[in-house]
């Protein structure tokens, strides 16, 4: 069987992460599986890109244009929406030909349009859809929010302003319920919770949803001496590191806000904050350091995964504020590393995250609670039963094998409908 992942990026992004290691775990468990991307980053051979051109540029822009036109030419939230209007045709490629499975991820941003993804369905080649979002079920966004109505249709998006008498999202969600209609498609979701918000969308109305988790390899990512971690990154040794990943704390969806808040909360328990420091991963450091009373380290964007398990083991604890969110990559590695985890109760995140077994789940957008869930997961009394917990947990349920495994049966399942 091969097996083609089409996904925008090749590593940057967690769809991207996540179908990467996907094409590994198949290629380990006997499936000939290949990668099609956009922005090819390494020079992996199983990893081919569409022919680079400035085009690919002017395809970017021109939807970014489109959509600011309609947002009543403001940027407010430009990027939380997609309409693919332009695209490349990838069937006419000699992977795709060559393919048994299509198996589309993440492919947005001008690398699919929805032209484009028709003409996929129109092949005659069984695909599989892995939802590493909402976009594929609603008409032009990628988190909905509070909105639903992606249930019925699509119409005057809460996200963007619309102007000049067309609706977006009516449009493109007309255009995806024309295109899903009569296509047998296998869609995934990568939680449970995204699974059932597919299965409400009058989108995937008459074809499979099913569940899979994203998978990790955990022979790579595996705990580590902590004090020999921290000490190849110039980390304190007598602190308590809690990690934040800071990458586009603009997003409002990131929740940095109800972070910094908790941290202020911890500040008033004068027998820990003095020892509290924050380790900072990504490019943003310079705000988070002028929000968050705690000493502040940052270790800079880093895509290298060696480095990566480094950080995570370095730490005691990892926290991700998200106000939604679908199955997130970091607290799977961070769990894999030992490495307890905070969040809120929403999106997927309560799957990973056993409450008080593995870390915290915190009631959503309680500060208050985010901030008792930090500390009570660093109290000494539970700390050692959580770093064993959250392993395990990995291992029994993301382990790789496993994972390609049940995709082989869902290609299975795709080449007969």
């Amino acid at each position: 069987m091969r097996v083609l992942i089409i996904n925008t990026s090749e590593r940057t992004g967690g769809a991207a992460i996540a179908a990467n290691r996907l094409m590994d775990a198949l290629q380990k468990n006997g499936i000939k599986a290949k990668m099609l991307v956009r922005d090819k980053q390494t020079d992996k051979l199983t990893v081919a890109s569409i022919p680079s051109s400035w085009k690919l540029t002017m395809k970017f822009l021109w939807e970014r244009f489109v959509i600011w036109i309609n947002n009543r030419m403001s940027m407010r939230n430009i990027f939380m929406v997609d309409i693919a209007n332009t695209g490349t045709d990838i069937t006419q490629m000699f992977e795709f030909k060559q393919a048994d499975v299509i198996h589309l991820h993440w492919i947005n941003q001008g690398f699919l349009s929805l032209n484009d993804i028709d003409l996929i369905l129109k092949s005659g080649k069984p695909v599989v859809i892995t939802m590493h979002d909402m976009w594929y079920f609603t008409g032009i966004c990628h988190y909905s929010g509070e909105c639903k109505k992606y249930r019925r249709k699509c119409k005057e998006c809460p996200l963007i302003h619309g102007c000049m008498g067309t609706d977006l999202a009516r449009k493109v969600f007309h255009k995806k319920m024309m295109m899903f209609k009569n296509s047998k498609i296998v869609f995934v979701g990568c939680s449970q919770w995204i699974t059932s918000l597919c299965l409400q969308s009058k989108l995937t109305k008459g074809n499979t949803v099913l569940n899979v988790p994203n998978q990790i390899n955990i022979n790579e990512y595996a705990p580590a001496p902590k004090k020999e971690m921290r000490r190849i990154w110039n980390l304190p040794e007598d602190k308590i590191l809690i990690l934040f990943g800071s990458q586009r704390i603009t997003d409002r969806r990131k929740g940095f806000d109800l972070f910094c808040e908790a941290c202020k909360i911890i500040c008033h328990n004068q027998d820990i904050a003095g020892r509290i420091g924050v380790v900072v991963l990504g490019e943003d450091s310079d705000t988070v350091k002028s929000q968050i009373p705690f000493s502040i380290y940052p270790v800079g964007y880093l895509s290298n995964s060696r480095d990566i398990v480094q950080i995570y083991n370095a730490v005691d604890l990892f926290v991700t504020p998200s106000l939604q969110d679908n199955l997130p990559n970091t607290i799977m590695e961070a769990m894999a590393c030992g490495t307890p985890c905070v969040g809120f109760n929403i999106g997927g995140i309560p799957e990973m995250i056993d409450h008080k077994q593995n870390g915290y789940v915190a009631e959503y957008r309680n500060a208050e609670d985010f901030a008792t869930g930090i500390l009570w997961c660093l109290d000494e009394e539970h700390y050692p039963t959580l770093c064993t917990n959250a392993r395990q947990k990995v291992v029994e349920s993301y382990r790789e094998e496993n994972i390609a495994h049940r995709y082989t049966e869902i290609y299975r399942m795709a080449q007969q409908l």
